[in-house]
């Protein structure tokens, strides 16, 4: 037997016995709303929280918004924009958008975080090359804590996956909040139903 082999079967010898994970609570007891909780939790990481229009005239309110905005890229249904993501061949021709809009997979209240996959995206840069991220967010799809988010089967069904919390921001320089130095400029969140369900199919 050579020395590696050798040194490979103690290694093997000394390995411990198989042992179950402990049980990890999902601390529920006393947790706020989860619907009040996600605004506040989102206004503290510098988000906005902005309702729905009444008419449901989502790119009209987009646009009063952002009124400087010239390439409105969107990622859902509900807003027909200027480009569709579906269009979108190179991650490198998202430069030039001033708005995205994606649907958020699901949110959590504790942090006030949204998560976004590729299934949401659909190209991933949308959501860091777009100056502004407008997300719709079904109010029911906001949960709790981080214990429940990690336990939910998007994670293991994604490529790719983020939490986004507020806008890209910094202060290391001089002490001084920048926001949008690695990624977008503003985050707002709609709450919204989301499509297939305002439209009675489910």
């Amino acid at each position: 037997m050579s020395s590696r082999n050798e040194i490979l079967e103690k290694l093997r010898r000394a390995q411990p016995q198989p042992v179950e994970l402990p049980s990890v609570p999902m601390f529920d007891e006393h947790l706020p709303p989860p619907y009040e909780q996600f605004q506040k939790s989102l206004e503290q990481m510098g988000g906005i929280w902005a309702g729905a229009p009444a008419d449901g005239d989502l790119d009209s309110m987009i646009r009063a918004r952002f009124p400087d905005l010239k390439v409105l890229c969107s990622a859902v249904p509900e807003v027909a924009g200027t480009r569709r993501i579906e269009t979108v061949r190179d991650p490198h021709e998202l430069n030039d958008v001033d708005v995205g809009v994606v649907r958020v997979g699901f949110a959590v209240a504790e942090t006030g975080s949204i998560w976004l996959s590729e299934t949401q995206y659909q190209v991933n840069a949308l959501g860091y090359l777009s100056q502004h991220l407008v997300a719709l967010l079904d109010p029911r799809d906001i949960i709790g804590n981080l214990h429940h988010a990690y336990h939910r089967n998007e994670f293991f069904e994604a490529n790719y996956a983020v939490f986004m919390s507020g806008p890209s921001a910094t202060a290391d320089i001089q002490g001084v909040l920048i926001r949008g130095a690695q990624g977008i400029r503003s985050l707002t969140i709609v709450p919204m139903p989301r499509y297939a369900q305002m439209a009675g199919t489910i």
